[in-house]
């Protein structure tokens, strides 16, 4: 009964990524948003669960693989799609980002096993989250806070404590919004699409 929830914006050049620039172009750097969003499906699609669903800001585009559900996002600040996104799921469901292309079906699933815990919480190195496991998904945990700010996965912890929740924390992981960001990520899951792109794009980029 479980979902995976992917929330995420089709790369789209100068609408993804822009912290990229200038060190890569606006093509570059959505090309490098969609090898991410690429490498995150195929870890999504790979994970036991009844539903794979991307929750998507945008059309969705030749990237998508099988097995996914589109649904679109709805308006408002990230903490109501985040809420929304939720709201999709009847049972058992993990959250995350595009942003993490070192992501693994195993990683995934851990964030899915919910025998010993009643919330699973995945921090980031910049101080937000990238992902949320949720045993019973209720939207209002997300909403109210504050997102893209230093304290965001702070606040997103305290809410499922203070919920009476039993909080597990995965592994962190260091989100791709800078070009440092990114080439911390590349080095440290080399096999990836995000990451050859990456070396490909660095041997022009100088």
């Amino acid at each position: 009964m479980s979902t995976v929830l992917v929330i995420a914006k089709a790369p789209v050049a100068g609408r993804v990524k822009t912290r990229l620039t200038p060190r890569f172009t606006p093509e570059q750097a959505a090309e490098l948003a969609r090898a991410a969003l690429q490498d995150t499906l195929a870890a999504v699609v790979a994970t036991p669960a009844r539903r794979h669903v991307l929750v998507l800001d945008g059309m969705p585009g030749p990237w998508l693989p099988d097995g996914i559900e589109v649904v679109p996002q709805c308006g408002g600040g990230l903490d109501a799609r985040l809420a929304a996104a939720f709201a999709l799921s009847d049972g058992p469901a993990l959250l995350i980002g595009m942003d993490t292309p070192q992501v693994t079906p195993e990683l995934l699933a851990r964030g899915l096993d919910f025998t010993r815990t009643s919330a699973w919480f995945g921090p980031a190195l910049d101080g937000g989250f990238w992902a949320l496991g949720l045993a019973e998904p209720d939207p209002a945990l997300l909403l109210g806070v504050p997102m893209s700010v230093p304290h965001t996965g702070a606040e997103q912890r305290r809410r499922l404590t203070a919920s009476g929740r039993t909080v597990r924390d995965l592994c962190v992981l260091r989100d791709v919004d800078t070009p440092a960001d990114a080439g911390e990520v590349a080095a440290g899951a080399p096999r990836t699409r995000f990451a050859a792109l990456h070396a490909e794009l660095c041997a022009v980029v100088r």
